[in-house]
């Protein structure tokens, strides 16, 4: 699996889990419940992972749904996860 999306944005995450699910692309979301142990304020990001062969398919509904700002580039976090710790 490949991380496509690293953001703090809960609503954003919810979103693409629902565009992958009603395209069929597998995804998984680490790190979801790690505020238990940052206390719920949400500075810890969610990563999107979704299986290496679905990445373009994924890349490309996101970019078709106007989140291409959130996917992960050259290793880095898209533009608007400059919050993210």
């Amino acid at each position: 699996m490949i991380e496509l999306v690293r953001t703090n944005d809960l609503v954003a995450i919810s979103l693409m889990e629902s565009l992958f699910r009603d395209a069929g692309i597998a995804c998984l979301v680490l790190d979801q419940h790690m505020s238990v142990l940052e206390g719920s304020i949400g500075i810890l990001p969610r990563r999107l992972m979704v299986a290496d062969d679905e990445k373009e398919k994924a890349r490309r509904l996101l970019v078709d749904a106007g989140l291409a700002d959130f996917l992960k580039e050259d290793g880095r976090s898209g533009t608007r996860n400059k919050d993210v710790v």
